[in-house]
C-alpha cells in the first residue's frame, strides 16, 4: 500500500517535470545564445549552429577537441621519413567551416583578440586565409570558455 502510493507521486512528478522541460531547455538556450552573441563575430544564427552541431558542447572536455572536430585546428601530416606537411583536419562539417570563415571576417574587424592574432600571422608573412583559420579556431575556443564559465565575453579578461 505504501510502495502504491509513493509510485504515484513519482509517476505525477515525472509527468510534471516532463511539461516544465520545453521551458527549461528553452531558457537554457536563451541564456547560452546570449553569452555566445556577446563575442563579436558570433552571431544568434551561428550560435544556434554551434548549439546543434555540438550538443550545446556538453561532449567536449577542452577546446582543442572542439577545434578539432569543426577542422580549424593545425595538423601535421608525415609519413616515415618521408616531408612533413601542415593542413587542416578533414572531416565533414564543411558547412559549419565555412560559417566559421564568414564569422572571422566580421571579428577581425570588432573583436580585437582576433585582430591581434590576424595582424600577428600576416606579420610573419603567412597568408589571409591562413589567418582567417586561425581566427576560426580563436572564435570556438572563445566560445567554449565562454559556455563553460558561464560568463560573458570579457575584452580584458585574464586567468
Amino acid at each position: 500500500m505504501h510502495y502504491e502510493l509513493s509510485e504515484k507521486k513519482v509517476v505525477h512528478s515525472i509527468e510534471k517535470l516532463q511539461k516544465r522541460l520545453p521551458k527549461l531547455e528553452y531558457e537554457e538556450l536563451k541564456e547560452n545564445k546570449n553569452l555566445l552573441k556577446s563575442i563579436n563575430g558570433i552571431g544568434e544564427k551561428t550560435s544556434l549552429l554551434l548549439f546543434v552541431a555540438t550538443k550545446h558542447f556538453k561532449n567536449f572536455e577542452h577546446s582543442k577537441s572542439v577545434s578539432k572536430y569543426f577542422s580549424v585546428a593545425p595538423r601535421m601530416y608525415h609519413s616515415g621519413n618521408k616531408k612533413i606537411t601542415v593542413g587542416k583536419c578533414r572531416t565533414s562539417k564543411e558547412h559549419i567551416r565555412s560559417i566559421l570563415f564568414i564569422c572571422s571576417w566580421s571579428a577581425v574587424k570588432c573583436n580585437p583578440q582576433c585582430k591581434a592574432l590576424y595582424e600577428r600571422i600576416l606579420e610573419k608573412g603567412k597568408c589571409k586565409k591562413l589567418a582567417l583559420i586561425a581566427v576560426c579556431n580563436k572564435l570556438l575556443r572563445q566560445t567554449f570558455g565562454i559556455i563553460k564559465s558561464k560568463n560573458q565575453y570579457q575584452l580584458d579578461f585574464a586567468k
